[in-house]
């Protein structure tokens, strides 16, 4: 059975406090995550996801990420076309080729904050 909600009076809009946003927020972004069903669970507009989203990234300190530099025996080192490898914190690795073009690379870390 559908769900409806009502709402009278002169406020029109529904209001979410700051946690609940982020909670939402950390749910649909969660690796796995579709925005489309985690905007239906919680009665949210997917569109407005992703406005908070783009809220609190501008509204987030600049982190920096430790690198690590590994000395690799020869023949273990990178493939030649290789120009950046980052191991991610979930065990996942991220390898940008020195052939990717600038905005793709720079669209690939951009995805990682």
């Amino acid at each position: 059975m559908a769900q409806m909600t009502i709402l009278t009076g002169p406020e029109r809009r529904r209001r979410w406090s700051d946690e609940q946003r982020e909670r939402i927020l950390a749910e649909a972004f969660r690796s796995g995550a579709r925005v489309c069903d985690v905007a239906r669970r919680h009665d949210v507009a997917r569109g407005l996801i992703y406005q908070w989203r783009r809220a609190a990234l501008r509204q987030a300190e600049p982190v920096l990420v430790p690198a690590v530099v590994v000395n690799e025996p020869a023949g273990q080192a990178f493939a030649p076309d290789v120009a950046a490898e980052f191991d991610l914190a979930d065990g996942g690795r991220l390898r940008i080729f020195a052939s990717a073009s600038p905005a793709l690379a720079a669209a690939a870390l951009k995805a990682l904050r």
